[in-house]
């Protein structure tokens, strides 16, 4: 058998695009041999999905599994958002949500694990459905809430099927009412987005951001010291009004505090994770008008 050489891994994968380990696996199969190395990657259609992954998926769904006191969010990215309504897409995204369970939140983890009747892995079962489907794709992120004692609750806005859509939602929550007020809070953050459960949990880096802006627009007014100090206190209250869950006016009725309408529940809230589907990915701005023109020569 021929030695593969890191050179010759080097060499197919300039070649072909695909991933080091499968140009390792595909030179193992074929003794070393560059062109039936590219065909073996072919026939398992890395070759095609690896030329895909250079572009920028920023589509596709949110999917979300819960096991009483466990849930799980994940986003599958594709490059359109007419691959979300692939029932094959969806049927990935559905079950990868419910694998991503005992996933620890560990995307490695999520990836590695096997999928359902296919003999596969989950990354590999992508890198499959990537091939038939003709997109690039890519599981972004998986989160993972558990709570002692109590449930997780779940909602999905614009939702397309069961469990799948746009904005994931999971809250965990203890008492009676975990579960139906639970889901009244998940609606809420899916509406509101706050940054933090609570004051104790608010990124320091947002909070000092906020100091800074704040401070700098008291000073601006020309009042006293102690005046801007009382000024500044007031404002970040306001502020922990707007982004802490738990201080926000609950869209539910539109008057108690989240905090104070689980109270009256029985309901403690323990903690939240919202996935929206793209938030942070930069789209490419296309502009067909210049691209014309640059084939044209103009």
């Amino acid at each position: 058998m021929a030695a593969i050489t890191a050179a010759l891994v080097k060499e197919l994968r300039d070649k072909s695009g695909a991933g080091m380990m499968d140009c390792k696996k595909a030179l193992s199969e074929t003794d070393g041999d560059i062109d039936g190395a590219i065909d073996w990657l072919r026939t398992k259609g890395l070759a095609a999905a690896a030329k895909k992954a250079g572009r920028i998926a920023a589509e596709g769904l949110v999917g979300v599994a819960v096991e009483g006191s466990t849930g799980a969010v994940v986003e599958v990215n594709s490059e359109t958002d007419f691959v979300s309504r692939n029932e094959q897409f969806q049927g990935f995204v559905s079950t990868v949500a419910k694998l991503g369970l005992a996933s620890n939140g560990d995307i490695d983890a999520l990836n590695a694990m096997d999928y359902p009747e296919t003999g596969r892995t989950v990354a590999e079962e992508l890198t499959h459905l990537i091939s038939t489907i003709g997109e690039n794709m890519n599981i972004r992120r998986v989160q993972v809430l558990s709570v002692d004692g109590g449930e997780v609750a779940s909602y999905m806005h614009g939702a397309i099927a069961d469990g799948l859509g746009k904005i994931g939602v999971l809250v965990a929550a203890t008492g009676a009412e975990a579960t139906t007020f639970g889901k009244q809070v998940a609606m809420h953050v899916a509406a509101v987005n706050p940054a933090s459960l609570s004051r104790d949990d608010l990124d320091p880096q947002l909070l000092e951001r906020e100091m800074q802006v704040l401070t700098e627009q008291a000073r601006e007014s020309g009042k006293p010291e102690e005046i801007i100090e009382k000024m500044i206190v007031g404002r970040i209250n306001k502020y922990y009004a707007e982004v802490c869950l738990l201080e926000q006016t609950f869209v539910i009725d539109g008057e108690s505090k989240v905090g104070k309408a689980a109270e009256a529940a029985g309901v403690d809230v323990k903690s939240f994770v919202r996935f929206g589907l793209g938030e942070g990915i930069e789209k490419k701005e296309e502009d067909f008008a210049a691209e014309v023109a640059a084939v044209a020569g103009v």
